[in-house]
């Protein structure tokens, strides 16, 4: 199946995906920094240059988007239906590395929370906001 974009557009639309800064991850920031948690972002001595970390709390939130990591029986998670030869490796390998970051985040002692996209909607945010904080805490 063709792409329905030409390459100049598909670059210009493949350029405004963001990998730090999301949507998703500042709604977990304002969120965490607006009951006092004070954190670092994206530090590139952690393997997989986590998202948010509290030092304090020895605690590591990743927020992941539902396409990107391949979120499992998620509305928000669609294998595309073009270009299989590049999406499937492409989603398998970020899976891959998410599953050997989150090891080695824990082996060094850290808590790992993973916050997936879907969980941010308007239905489930305030729950999963409280439920990341009940696990920084515990």
């Amino acid at each position: 199946m063709a792409d329905v974009f030409t390459k100049k557009k598909r670059s210009e639309v493949m350029s405004l995906i963001r990998a730090t800064n999301t949507k998703p991850e500042l709604v977990v920031r304002r969120f965490l920094f607006s009951r006092g948690f004070r954190f670092r972002l994206h530090q590139k001595n952690l393997p997989g240059k986590p998202d948010i970390i509290l030092k304090k709390h020895k605690a590591i939130v990743l927020v992941n988007g539902c396409f990107w990591h391949g979120h499992n029986n998620c509305k928000g998670f669609r294998m595309p239906k073009s270009k299989l030869h590049y999406w499937k490796p492409k989603i398998a390998n970020n899976i891959s590395n998410d599953i050997k970051n989150q090891k080695e985040l824990k082996k060094r002692g850290w808590k790992v929370i993973v916050v997936w996209e879907c969980k941010l909607k308007k239905k489930s945010v305030d729950k999963t906001l409280k439920t990341i904080v009940d696990k920084i805490l515990t």
